[in-house]
């Protein structure tokens, strides 16, 4: 079992044993592309929405060191026609980035220490091969193919971590000795060398990067444009992977004997592709195992990202935050967008890589995103709280006492709260526009969530209720 090839199945052995939830079938689309003009793929989602889980699963599955029939006997993929023709049948290469880019010594020569790791571990896992002494990693390979016919399947999970750890635009800098590449150039020249090389389709069957940025768009080049692309914005077949189903947490809920609704309260709320219902997986994990409903998911992160662009307030920005956090949609075109956390110019920029990073949902038939969930919802009043907009903090922070009022019966105070809501909030509003007055109510009754369900625009037999609140279950 080697550090960086044939890593085994012990990783996927461990996932098997937690409450795992089957996603097996994505290995049948995996197959799919083996050897195929689309055999390197990028799937792309955001934090704590099971990458590494999936990558692991691919090891496991691929890796011709190991026997892991026993381990996926059970499973989806076993009950489709290609789990036999790919099961263990390659040397798979798996590279977690961050474990260069969380260790400070690597700063500065990341991608040489990456190549020159691997190319120790492929020189004594093939020792027969003859090496010329300056063969980068690529070479290397290429030998081991050239002579012994080896071939590979590469798993890079994380890929894009140097990337946001590194997010300079310019792909070179001047030097003493000339220009010469950035760290972000190198790791892109060695992408690029790795799977757009002339070899490149000799030694490998394939690819599989996992990240949360789709891949950078460099002006008209792209530097790896022969990579399919499964995100957030576009899943593809790949959508049914992307976090849990409603189906699969009603199934959960009642092997766990959890209350449904609640979960979706805190949990649902992407719309993913085709599938119209998704729940954050770690999180729903997170409840079950604890429980108890909380902010599981936040609390992996910190707002200050979200806080960092929406401040940025191109275009009007700051009035369709405030829409959404009242329950309402915004239109964005995600094209615009190069994939570049760094490179953000626009309000749909902004939209879109909150959508990648999960802090927005995206409806693909209307091209709209919205805030998806409670848990979500909670960063963004953090967000706006840090960035201190006063058209919204002094609503949230009244809102408590707004709601104790109309608990108690005490019209005329729930009359001027809703009025000073109106007054504060008047940016967003149409007047005699329904759905921006509704947006204000549920931006003055933010404070509700904490022990509501809030509906807006119910069904109630005649007619629609402008909004209705369900009291959770304690």
């Amino acid at each position: 079992m080697g550090t960086y090839i044939n890593k085994g199945n012990l990783a996927f052995k461990k996932i098997l044993n937690s409450n795992y939830v089957d996603k097996s079938s994505f290995i049948a689309v995996v197959n799919s592309t083996i050897d195929t003009e689309s055999q390197y793929i990028c799937a792309t989602r955001c934090r704590r929405f099971g990458k590494s889980m999936m990558a692991k699963m691919l090891c496991a599955y691929y890796d011709k060191s190991c026997d892991s029939r026993v381990l996926f006997k059970d499973l989806n993929i076993a009950t489709l026609p290609s789990f036999e023709e790919h099961l263990n049948k390659y040397n798979v290469i798996y590279l977690d980035v961050t474990d260069f880019t969380t260790q400070p010594e690597y700063k500065g020569h990341l991608v040489k220490s990456i190549q020159k790791e691997i190319i120790e571990e492929v020189r004594l896992t093939f020792p027969n091969v003859t090496y010329k002494e300056t063969s980068d990693l690529m070479g290397c390979l290429q030998s081991v193919y050239n002579q012994i016919g080896e071939r590979f399947y590469f798993i890079i999970d994380e890929w894009d971590a140097i990337c946001r750890e590194f997010p300079e635009r310019r792909k070179f800098k001047d030097s003493p000795e000339g220009v010469e590449p950035t760290e972000m150039g190198e790791y892109v020249l060695f992408l690029r060398r790795l799977f757009k090389s002339s070899a490149s389709s000799e030694v490998f069957v394939g690819a599989y990067l996992t990240g949360i940025i789709p891949m950078v768009k460099y002006n008209t080049e792209s530097a790896l444009n022969n990579f399919d692309e499964y995100s957030m914005v576009q899943p593809f077949a790949a959508a049914g992977s992307f976090g849990f189903t409603s189906n699969e947490v009603k199934a959960l809920c009642e092997k766990h004997e959890m209350d449904f609704d609640e979960l979706a309260a805190w949990y649902d709320g992407y719309q993913i592709g085709d599938e119209p219902s998704v729940f954050n997986p770690n999180s729903v994990m997170k409840a079950i195992s604890a429980r108890e409903c909380s902010s599981y998911w936040a609390a992996t992160g910190a707002y200050d990202r979200v806080a960092e662009y929406i401040n940025l307030n191109y275009d009007g920005l700051r009035d369709d935050v405030i829409r959404m956090i009242g329950g309402g949609r915004c239109f964005v075109d995600t094209n615009s967008f190069v994939n570049d956390m760094s490179a953000v110019k626009s309000k749909d920029d902004v939209f879109t890589v909150l959508i990648h990073l999960g802090y927005l949902a995206y409806d693909k038939n209307e091209h709209e995103c919205y805030i998806p969930s409670k848990e979500v919802a909670g960063e963004w009043t953090n967000a706006v709280k840090s960035n201190n907009w006063q058209e919204i903090v002094g609503t949230i922070q009244s809102s408590k006492a707004l709601l104790e009022s109309t608990l108690s019966g005490e019209s005329d105070k729930v009359a001027r709260a809703i009025d000073a809501a109106h007054d504060e909030n008047t940016s967003i509003l149409s007047y005699n526009d329904e759905n921006s007055l509704s947006c204000v109510l549920s931006i003055a009754y933010i404070y509700a969530k904490n022990d509501y369900i809030i509906h807006r625009e119910l069904a109630t037999g005649k007619g629609f209720a402008d909004l209705v609140f369900i009291p959770r279950k304690h």
